[in-house]
């Protein structure tokens, strides 16, 4: 295919050029982690005002991941009848109502129920997404995949480094505004929510044209459920991000605690290590797809090598700087997940069996991750430290690497066989073996 024919089928037929359509799901991205970072940094001056307990701290993470994986589970039915241009405005809309609600919150009950509603919407744009990606960009798919994923990461960094500035620059040293530090982020989805509805003004509104021509995605994610692959992608998916969520609950804090550190420091560190996400990110698929390769085997096992020795310091107390630990770390959980949407997105040639696949990884994913921070944080509460929650995450992670092998891209069509009601290619004969040969 030349390259003009190339940029032809990347044409998004949206109402905008390809490459301004990309700087829309780059902000829309962006939404997706700022108001669950911002927290983090800013944990203590909440404590002190709400009252609310260590444990329940942990359910500012968990709350949002599991709205997440379980509206991620039913956003393709919701995006067949709103379509993805109105499901993922809902989506927006739900991210900005949440943030704004956190700028007179008053208590931990309003807190949580703004994470529970943002972690909502969150799940509908990641539901549909994907498929949008898929089908706008088929010849770049890596590329734009690590590009989604990476402002997906930045928006996490941005989150943990302005939320704690913006409190104090406006609340003052002795007293950071901690609600403005949370409810900024309801600006920059507003934002995103305007330019998405003008960049993606042609995607179609309702749902009738896909449900006729694929009546089998109508309760797509009940069929995943019972199948193998689907599972497997989903388990990989959400240990892999377990990782990332206790990064989130834990690592700011474990600064403060255990090393003294400032809001502002501990902030820091979780906005360099998102940073590298953000580099893993947009990298790794874009180097593993180089040449039209499909195998990402050795790129996942690299990702989580990076990711096992990350964990590996901080439990060790290896005297290694927290910027060093912080990028290795944030390059692997980066690279990490972005492989794993274009892994969950090239089972499947239809963009819409690939999205509906895509959603039930994140779906039942996000609620496996939505667990790590409980169980880290009781790990910290039984021993009195983090020292053996980071080597519980060294485990996971070890645990992964085997997993991630059985990604063998000639059996992608097998493994996904009976899914959404496609049966397996017949395998080719010796005659057409030799032919090919």
């Amino acid at each position: 295919m030349s390259r003009a024919a190339s940029s032809a089928s990347d044409n998004p037929r949206t109402g905008a050029g390809p490459v301004f359509f990309a700087c829309v799901v780059v902000l829309v991205a962006l939404n997706l982690r700022a108001f669950l970072t911002s927290s983090s940094p800013l944990l203590e001056p909440i404590r002190a005002a709400t009252g609310i307990g260590f444990h329940a701290v942990a359910l500012l993470t968990v709350l949002p991941m599991f709205a997440m994986g379980a509206v991620s589970l039913s956003g393709a039915a919701v995006g067949q009848r709103l379509g993805a241009r109105g499901g993922i405005a809902l989506g927006l809309g739900a991210i900005a109502l949440a943030c704004a609600g956190r700028y007179v919150a008053g208590g931990a009950a309003a807190l949580l129920w703004s994470a529970a509603l943002a972690g909502a919407g969150v799940g509908l744009v990641q539901a549909l997404m994907p498929g949008v990606v898929k089908q706008a960009y088929p010849a770049r798919l890596g590329l734009m995949t690590g590009l989604y994923s990476a402002a997906i990461m930045g928006g996490g960094g941005l989150g943990a480094m302005a939320s704690p500035w913006l409190a104090r620059a406006v609340g003052g040293e002795a007293q950071l505004d901690w609600h403005v530090g949370l409810a900024v982020w309801a600006v920059l989805a507003v934002v995103a929510l305007a330019t998405w509805l003008r960049g993606a003004r042609q995607l179609p509104s309702a749902s009738s044209s896909v449900r006729a021509a694929d009546p089998s995605l109508d309760r797509a994610w009940l069929r995943c459920f019972g199948h193998r692959r689907a599972w497997l992608l989903a388990l990989c998916f959400g240990l892999i991000n377990g990782g990332y969520t206790s990064l989130v609950a834990w690592l700011p804090h474990y600064f403060h605690a255990e090393r003294g550190w400032t809001a502002q420091q501990g902030g820091a560190v979780l906005a360099l290590m998102t940073l590298a996400q953000v580099v893993g990110a947009l990298t790794l698929p874009a180097l593993a797809r180089r040449g039209g390769q499909r195998d990402l085997r050795r790129w996942l096992v690299g990702a989580l090598l990076a990711q096992l020795a990350g964990f590996a310091a901080l439990g060790l107390a290896l005297p290694v700087p927290a910027a060093v630990i912080a990028v290795v770390l944030g390059a692997g959980l980066g690279g990490a997940f972005s492989l794993c949407m274009v892994l969950a997105l090239d089972h499947r040639p239809d963009p819409a069996q690939a999205g509906a696949l895509a959603g039930f990884m994140q779906g039942v994913g996000f609620m496996i991750a939505a667990l790590a921070p409980f169980v880290t944080g009781w790990v910290r509460e039984q021993t009195g430290g983090f020292t053996m929650a980071w080597a519980y995450l060294a485990a996971v992670t070890v645990l992964l690497l085997p997993a991630v092998l059985r990604f063998d891209p000639r059996r992608y069509a097998s493994a996904t066989a009976g899914l959404f009601g496609v049966q397996a290619a017949p395998a080719p004969s010796p005659i057409e073996q030799a032919r090919k040969a």
